[in-house]
């Protein structure tokens, strides 16, 4: 079974239980700083899992392209990986345990689906804590399945147990492992027991509890499912193959690298991990360039991890020995593979592949610069007998030569050398640096700490879109926005800088209608009656989905009109007084204005 047929099959299983199928969302997270990246299907349903009503009903299925960062430095291996695909399904107050359990047993195990083999499957339920009860409910709808009572492990909380935050919606898990080790299981065996030879491909959160505080779980009145399985893993399962790099979704970007670099993979245990790390960071580049809201390569956030995962890849490939551009290339392989599963990759082919190039360039003639003077210090690093490149000297590399600190380390271990991370930090600081980090942009807070004031700032990114329309033009769209307790930060398509003129109009505009106090109302439409009602629809779903629009003003006489998933207020009066504070460029071709609410 290939991936597009294991994609299909899933969600074409979930609809025959009545799950409706609905749009996978961006990468980019909109209106959740907490993270840079969606990292999970779960990501883009939060606000409905708290308690919004999502247009498609209670019983939802899809497929969600996610990026997990804290795994880049273990790419290279055969299963880690920094871009994969999350295939879902939810029940929003629906069904529970009893029949989640069911469905993913019969997907797995029927002839008719899967067909996998019952006896390599076991599963994890949580163990239980001074918190809450052992799951003996999970263990019992395992075994009116068919699940042996050895099959089942009981694990704890750092295991089997899901939490949105530190307050808020959790519960127990069930997470299902298959037998990777020779032949069939011995008796007993489970993760509990042996946690090398069972892979993790699916996981259920029960959201029974909501943690009212860091003591205290009170039942949620409407009890949610939330589930995650791994498509690279479960297709790796399904063909037989030892690691992900093997099936068809990474061959053909493999075969790519041959051609480009003439080494075979396989030949050689080095240099296959530069081959891995190239198709894996290729795609993920791929994927976050190709978005619907696409970030650039930058020094900061999201396109910081973008710019890491390009240089990362450009290094590895000349350690092969290719010795020019090469990403648009595999670029090119990669939206063969999955522009019918993810249309925007084709429809920004153009973009893709010329930022990889200039990104590709740029860092180049750093490298050279950076790895010549490496070479240079080499000879002294050597004398030091603790083995270790000082902060100080790493961070002259990066601020002088603009060689990154992974990089260094990297280059360092190569030599048998650590690199004082802490020492480097520390010279960053005394230099002004550190909006360079990695997480710099992210804030505490997001949609799994919903907020009033988050809300207001919501409902404040409808009128301020709407205002800059108003002032600029029909050339403006929403590339993005980043909503904390504190602020908004609002982008969109323009070529030049607002004048201070503009800036106080678009401001003046945003205060009028919620002096107006004017109706916030939403209604559950077609996205095609949308569109036809004027409604803006900034980023593609399926055709024929239902979608949410909010209207801000009379429906005769509307200000604003928005497909959004919301959470909005109820009338423009509670939002306050809304004051512009920054207008700047934050791309090409790209403007953004912060603002804040007073």
């Amino acid at each position: 079974m290939t991936a597009n047929e294991l994609r299909s099959k899933y969600i074409e299983f979930f609809k025959s239980k009545n799950h409706a199928e609905i749009s996978g969302q961006s990468l980019i997270p909109e209106n959740d700083p907490s993270v840079l990246f969606t990292t999970a299907g779960m990501h883009p349903l939060v606000p409905y899992l708290l308690g919004e009503k999502h247009p498609a009903g209670t019983r939802l299925t899809d497929y969600q392209k996610c990026i997990r960062t804290g795994d880049i430095d273990e790419v290279g291996d055969p299963s880690h990986l920094t871009c994969f695909e999350m295939l879902g399904n939810w029940s929003l107050g629906d069904y529970f345990k009893k029949e989640s359990i069911a469905y993913s047993y019969e997907f797995l195990t029927s002839k008719d689906w899967l067909a996998l083999d019952p006896r390599k499957i076991s599963v994890t339920v949580f163990a239980g804590d001074e918190n809450a009860p052992r799951d003996e409910e999970a263990a019992g709808y395992w075994k009116d399945n068919g699940m042996p009572a050895d099959k089942i492990a009981y694990l704890p909380a750092s295991d089997n147990w899901w939490a949105a935050g530190p307050t808020g919606p959790c519960g127990p898990d069930t997470e299902i492992f298959y037998w990777v080790g020779e032949g069939l299981p011995p008796e007993g065996s489970n993760k509990g027991t042996d946690s090398a030879n069972w892979m993790e491909i699916w996981n259920n959160v029960f959201m029974q509890y909501n943690r009212v505080d860091e003591k205290t779980l009170v039942p949620l009145p409407k009890q949610n499912v939330d589930t995650g399985m791994g498509l690279e893993r479960t297709n790796c399962i399904l063909q037989g193959k030892t690691s992900v790099y093997l099936t068809e979704v990474f061959q053909p970007i493999i075969n790519k690298i041959e051609d480009l670099s003439g080494y075979k993979y396989g030949d050689d245990p080095e240099k296959d991990v530069s081959v891995r790390i190239i198709a894996d960071h290729s795609r993920a580049s791929t994927f976050i360039l190709g978005d619907q809201r696409g970030v650039s390569p930058s020094n900061l956030g999201a396109g910081y991890v973008l710019r890491r995962l390009i240089r990362r890849a450009v290094r590895h490939g000349m350690k092969l020995g290719i010795d020019k551009a090469f990403l648009a290339d595999i670029a090119g392989t990669v939206i063969e593979n999955f522009k019918n599963a993810y249309p925007e990759l084709g429809q920004n082919a153009d973009k893709v592949k010329k930022e990889l190039t200039a990104e590709e360039d740029r860092f180049r003639d750093t490298l050279k610069k950076g790895e010549a003077e490496f070479q240079k210090l080499l000879p002294n690093l050597m004398k030091n007998p603790k083995k270790e490149i000082s902060g100080k000297v790493a961070f002259r590399l990066y601020d002088t030569f603009g060689f990154p600190l992974e990089l260094t380390q990297e280059l360092g271990a190569e030599n048998g050398f650590t690199v004082d991370v802490e020492g480097f930090k520390e010279a960053e600081k005394k230099h002004q640096e550190a909006s360079k980090s990695l997480d710099a942009g992210k804030a505490k807070g997001g949609l799994a700490e919903q907020s009033e004031i988050t809300t207001k700032y919501h409902t404040a990114t409808h009128l301020l879109q709407q205002a800059l329309v108003n002032i600029l033009g029909d050339q403006v769209a929403q590339k993005g926005s980043n909503i904390n307790n504190e602020r908004m930060r609002f982008d969109f398509t323009f070529e030049r800088p607002m004048t201070p003129e503009e800036i106080k109009k678009a401001e003046d505009i945003v205060n009028e209608q919620i002096a107006k106090d004017l109706p916030v109302t939403m209604e559950i439409m077609s996205l095609e009656q949308a569109k036809a009602e004027g409604a803006r629809a900034l980023f593609a779903n399926k055709y024929g989905e239902d979608v949410k629009v909010y209207t801000i003003g009379p429906k005769d006489n509307w200000f604003s009109k928005e497909v959004c998933g919301g959470p909005h207020v109820e009338h423009t009066g509670l939002i306050g007084h809304f004051k512009i504070t920054k207008e700047q460029s934050s791309s090409a071709g790209v403007r953004r204005i912060r603002a804040v609410i007073e």
